[in-house]
């Protein structure tokens, strides 16, 4: 079994279903690799075989960032210390007390702004919706950042990529996916550059304030 075969038999609505559920849970506070889901969807979508295209990949990938951060959010309203003290418990590796109280603060200074500007950033894709829940966002606000976010993040990833794969195709022919392998690898290689960065900042903020990392517990949920 290959890659053209797969890409002759599997259906267009499986691949939409597969990532709207993968950028769905992902916003619910689940790490999954949704962006890295749209990202290969979109380069495969570009073999004259497959049964799926950029558009649905956009459509499918921005639904389920809506309904996903929709959920997280009335979750997060309803049990948001059940919620994030389980991501960090299940998840320890990508969510601990550090980067909860980080993405709090965003939350607190920010607002709208930590919603819609959070889609970019992998932490903050999966703790925005549940947080905003949780700290009374109110949810007319945050279904337009959620909306808005949604569009420009998932729509902007599909359109990058497939509009670098039809210019390097008409500069290099054949060779033109070696070239697009190259930039998608960029790309990866500056998301994790930003996740490093990222890391510096949580890292600045719990040694500048260590009494809200120690306020919240991975075992028992937040402390007052």
């Amino acid at each position: 079994m290959d890659i053209a075969w797969l890409l002759q038999n599997v259906p267009g609505y499986a691949v939409y279903l597969v990532i709207g559920l993968l950028v769905g849970v992902e916003s619910i506070g689940v790490p999954v690799p949704g962006e890295t889901a749209i990202i290969t969807a979109t380069i495969a979508s570009r073999v004259s075989t497959a049964g799926f295209g950029p558009v649905g990949i956009g459509l499918a990938a921005i639904i389920g960032a809506v309904i996903g951060d929709s959920i997280g959010y009335w979750v997060g309203r309803e049990k948001g210390d059940v919620l994030l003290t389980w991501v960090m418990r299940r998840f320890p590796k990508h969510v601990t007390p550090a980067h909860l109280a980080w993405a709090k603060a965003l939350m607190g200074r920010y607002g709208m702004g930590t919603v819609f500007g959070g889609r970019f950033v992998a932490l903050l894709r999966m703790l925005a919706g549940p947080l905003a829940g949780a700290m009374g966002m109110h949810y007319p606000t945050f279904l337009a950042a959620n909306v808005l976010g949604g569009i420009c993040w998932a729509g902007g990833t599909v359109a990058v990529v497939w509009y670098l794969g039809a210019a390097t195709e008409q500069w290099l022919a054949r060779a033109a996916w070696v070239l697009l392998a190259v930039l998608v690898g960029g790309g990866l290689l500056a998301s994790r550059k930003m996740k490093q960065v990222m890391e510096a900042q949580v890292a600045e903020y719990a040694r500048t304030h260590p009494e809200r990392i120690d306020a919240i517990d991975p075992h028992q949920g937040h402390r007052a």
